[in-house]
């Protein structure tokens, strides 16, 4: 009897956050599936998705190079933080990650306001790539701990946000109440020059019900009193953008306006900058070097994981990504899980076959973290192992179809 197994399989997972980078992730599963099917050939293809490793992840892929900077950090500290040259054909760009100046992880737990917090070192990183001579800056959105409306990181460029009396005002979204005009006169002399990407959520929004502060708010440490105050600093910002910022379509409501607390819309009516879908200004411009859609035509079953699967993963993840890929290229997908959350099973109506936790004992979520490698490989593994009995149960059922036949 003949078993019909994968002979080549693409590991395309993103990392898990503050705990493995995507290459981890990757490569753990990679070593789950061998041992399972040791001579299987399996390509990983970690993906960057705006947030925590992007810088790391592109550099990683171009053979570029990572640039070490301090910045103020997203409580007003300083915070060693990188940026990456990427290499190769796109060496002439600069990727920001604005996680690595202004993200949640940065943010002790016993001082989550993300009414105080700010964007400002998001602006320093950009500026020590424009100084570097990049001809185009890529900031990655994504896992923010942040909710100033990019007002930081325009401050750090050179703009200047006044109050009624004419004076500055501070850092922190809550600030924006005060805030009456923007001052963009003595930006960074090579903003004029330098196209600048942002690769966001094309779902966040910066105003009204489902707009930055109150979905995402809560999740960084907002009370109910302090999300409607930030709603309502940030309606003021955005009028203020609409009136002294530069052109766009749609502050308030255009996509990716609230993409990293608001960074999308500050940087967009403040220095012009464009806003993309992450996987399209990560995966389709070329800059990543990972070619996905060729990858997955050539694999017999692709393999994708993400720290949650739950109702929010068809909402710009990037499994749910790599589904889409997968269901318009015939190729299956499944998916691995540090945790499965609510409404996790919809993942399978946007063309993941099947999910799978990476825990299967309770276990505290510090030991899972500090675990994870060796949960992902023993998760792969099972996977796999369930594919070939899978397999052995086909291939008796056609035998005894045709044995009967006969």
């Amino acid at each position: 009897m003949s078993v019909r197994v994968p002979q080549r399989i693409l590991v395309a997972p993103s990392g898990f956050k503050e705990s493995l980078c995507a290459e981890q992730v990757a490569s753990a599963i990679a070593a789950g599936v061998r041992r399972a099917l040791p001579g299987v050939r399996v390509d990983t293809a970690p993906i960057a998705d705006g947030g925590e490793g992007t810088a790391r992840t592109l550099a990683a892929a171009t053979r570029g190079t990572l640039h070490d900077a301090t910045v103020v950090g997203p409580v007003g500290s300083p915070v060693r933080a990188q940026w990456a040259r990427l290499g190769g054909s796109a060496r002439g760009v600069a990727v920001v990650e604005m996680a690595a100046a202004a993200g949640l992880s940065l943010v002790p737990s016993d001082m989550r306001d993300p009414g105080a917090t700010t964007t400002y070192g998001v602006g320093q990183l950009m500026a020590a790539a424009l100084d570097s001579g990049a001809d185009q800056i890529l900031v990655g959105c994504g896992d923010s701990g942040t909710c100033d409306g990019g007002a930081g990181a325009l401050q750090a460029l050179g703009a200047r946000i006044l109050d009624e009396c004419g004076n500055e005002i501070g850092h922190g979204g809550r600030e924006l109440r005060r805030a009456v005009s923007l001052d963009l006169t003595n930006m960074h002399p090579r903003l004029a020059e330098v196209e600048v990407v942002l690769a966001c959520n094309p779902h966040n929004v910066l105003c009204g019900p489902g707009g930055v502060a109150r979905v995402f708010g809560p999740q960084k440490g907002a009370t109910p009193a302090q999300v409607e105050e930030l709603a309502n600093a940030l309606d003021n910002w955005a009028a203020i953008l609409e009136r002294d910022g530069l052109v766009m379509d749609d502050v308030r409501f255009g996509t990716g306006t609230g993409a990293s607390g608001g960074l999308g819309a500050g940087l967009a009516a403040g220095v012009g900058a464009a806003l993309r879908s992450r996987f399209d200004a990560l995966l389709d411009s070329g800059l990543s070097g990972i070619d996905l859609d060729r990858r997955i035509r050539k694999a017999d079953l692709v393999i994708t994981a993400e720290g949650s699967i739950d109702f929010q993963t068809p909402k710009g993840k990037v499994p749910a990504e790599v589904a889409r890929r997968c269901q318009r290229l015939g190729v299956p997908l499944i998916a691995l899980a540090g945790s499965l959350g609510q409404g996790a099973p919809g993942v399978h109506d946007v063309g993941i076959a099947a999910i799978a936790s990476i825990i299967t004992v309770p276990m505290p979520l510090s030991e899972a973290v500090a675990n994870g490698e060796a949960l992902l490989i023993d998760a792969a593994e099972r996977t796999m192992r369930m594919i070939l009995l899978g397999g052995a149960v086909s291939a008796r059922s056609s035998a005894k179809r045709r044995k009967g036949a006969a």
